[in-house]
């Protein structure tokens, strides 16, 4: 396979759950570059399966220095970059979820900084860095589009980040760079783990499951195979599009 062959990418959050999804659907169509995240050990395993074409940086997103680094240093060692995916953030936070009379000051700076500022700030640090003729994928959530309980500042910064697949568009014409969205539904990764107790997990993901309209929770490959098609010449004619790949759940769902 090679829609992707010889392409240099960039993955936020790619060590993992749905980023580390995008890595290796990207791998398996030729591509080369740079998997991002904070935890060394998962960074290591993840890198080491795929292959000797990816490298790992250890870095924080929130913090300009280390974008401005990551993207220096895969130039250096790959050449001008054709893809980045803005993945890292999200529902990794934990200071995201709650209702507005419980979520004070520090918790929502702090996902502000992360689902939010990060994203705005990835893509302006890694323009210089790119290729004309670009693809860069953000990654948004169905929660934008529903209210689901003690979520109502997550799914705002989703909406935002729809927003700014538009935005960026507009302004990167000139570079024909395209900025399109994918916006997952519930997706099996270990996040689950994270706030979920272990003896209710697979209770959760059956609920779920029965939820979606489609029979299944998403898996990391199904938000991988959409980002090659945006990060591919096969989109061409996308841009400032949001792709919902949520086994039904925004618009079919009771």
């Amino acid at each position: 396979m090679s829609k992707l062959k010889n392409k240099v990418v960039v993955i936020t959050g790619g060590n993992s759950g749905i980023g580390f999804g995008i890595a290796s659907e990207f791998k398996n169509e030729g591509a080369k570059g740079v998997i991002v995240g904070r935890n060394q050990e998962t960074l290591d395993s993840s890198v080491a399966l795929l292959g000797a074409n990816f490298t790992a940086i250890n870095a924080d997103v929130t913090n300009l220095a280390d974008l401005e680094r990551v993207f220096a240093t895969t130039a250096e060692k790959f050449g001008k970059i054709d893809v980045i995916v803005v993945n890292a953030g999200g529902a990794a936070t934990g200071a995201a979820f709650g209702t507005v009379a419980d979520i004070g000051e520090a918790d929502f700076d702090k996902t502000i900084d992360l689902n939010l500022k990060s994203v705005y700030f990835t893509v302006h640090k890694g323009l210089p860095y790119m290729n004309d003729g670009g693809s860069i994928i953000l990654i948004g959530s169905n929660a934008a589009h529903r209210a689901y309980a003690s979520f109502s500042l997550y799914g705002a910064t989703k909406a935002a980040v729809i927003h700014f697949a538009k935005g960026f568009s507009n302004d990167l014409l000139d570079r024909r760079i395209r900025v399109n969205v994918i916006s997952p539904g519930t997706t099996d990764t270990p996040v689950f783990d994270k706030f979920v107790p272990a003896e209710q997990l697979e209770a959760v993901k059956n609920y779920w499951a029965g939820v979606m309209p489609i029979g299944r929770i998403g898996q990391p490959s199904d938000i991988g195979k959409t980002a090659v098609f945006l990060a591919s010449d096969d989109s061409s004619f996308l841009l400032g599009t949001e792709i919902l790949v949520d086994g039904g759940l925004s618009y079919l769902a009771k």
